[in-house]
Parts: C-alpha cells; structure tokens; sequence
C-alpha cells in the first residue's frame, strides 16, 4: 500500500489481509509511506523472495516498469489495486473502483449542501485535485466538474482564483500539507 498516512490504505490493506488469510494464503503487508524508492524495494524484496502474487497499489503509476519485468520473468503474476499501474505490459489485472463516479458523488455533495438548484448564489469554491501522478485523480475531477460546471457556467459557483483544470490544482502525492498551503494562498489572495 501507499501509506500509512490515510486510514484508507489502513483499512483496504487490513480487509485484503483477512480476506487472503482466511482463504489459507501468506500476507505480507507493506505500506512504502509515499516514497517511491522504498516501495520499488519493498517490490524486488518480495521477487526476490519468490511470492507468487503482488498486489500494489502504486505511489506512482509510471516507475513500476523495471521491478514489474523482474516479476514477470519470476513467473510472478501482479494485480494493480485501485491504481493503474502505466508503461507497463506486466501488469496482469487491474482492480479499481468507478472513479468517475466518485468524483460525480463527490460534485453532488457540493451540490446538494449547498442547496444549488434552489440557491441563487453565487458561492465562491476553489477547486482541489488530486495527485498528477495518479491516473484516478483526473476521472475524480473529471466526474465532479460534469457535475459542477453547469452551476459555474451559471454563475451559482465562482471560482475566485479562476484555477481550474487538473493542471492548476492538483496536489501531488495528495499531501494534505500542500494542499492547506495552496488553500492558505488562495484565502490570502482573495
């Protein structure tokens, strides 16, 4: 897993633990806490030790390429989880979630709290994504401005800065602390 940062990566590598272990298979659990070369190491450890299975949820979809071909010259099939793992032919499967639709979740929410359809408005928002280097980040986005940018068209939703697009306000690696600097800035501006 990624981190430990997020509960989340707690949650689904402790679910995918029990579920392995009470199916009678050895776990082996590692969270690389965001560092790319650290779980590059954690993965050639376990090709090094012959596992037949990895499931990874990758830092960064695009630096696998070289410990996935080690893997895959060990006979050593590999899952992505949630996260595509790019530039890549050694990937065997690819679990994830719709992610677009949680991004449409996530637009209705600001939608629905803010009572859009029967608000004038105009309310001021700042858009937010996530990291660049996580395919999952852009369908996030992308589903939650096809829900949003009706009511910004509209006017009901400013965006002050005018930051909008993926490429102005993603954070990478999804690091809360940048993203509260990026906020403390707008705030400041604004």
């Amino acid at each position: 897993m990624p981190t430990k940062s997020s509960a989340r990566w707690i949650s689904d590598g402790e679910s995918m633990v029990q579920f392995f272990e009470e199916k009678g298979y050895e776990t082996d659990l590692q969270y690389a806490e965001d560092d790319i070369p650290n779980q590059l190491a954690q993965i050639e450890n376990m090709v090094v030790k012959g596992v037949d299975v990895l499931i990874i949820a990758a830092i960064d979809g695009t630096t696998l390429s070289d410990v996935l071909q080690q893997a895959a010259d060990q006979g050593i099939k590999v899952i992505a989880y949630d996260r595509l793992i790019r530039d890549s032919g050694n990937v065997d499967y690819y679990a994830t979630f719709d992610n677009f639709q949680v991004g449409v979740l996530q637009g209705s929410y600001i939608v629905d709290a803010l009572d859009l359809e029967n608000s004038d408005g105009p309310f001021n928002i700042e858009l937010f994504g996530g990291s660049p280097d996580d395919n999952n980040a852009y369908f996030f986005y992308d589903g939650a401005m096809s829900v949003l940018q009706p009511y910004i068209d509209e006017g009901k939703l400013v965006v002050q800065s005018g930051q909008m697009g993926m490429d102005k306000v993603s954070t990478l690696r999804w690091d809360g602390a940048t993203a509260q600097a990026r906020m403390d800035n707008l705030l400041s501006a604004n």
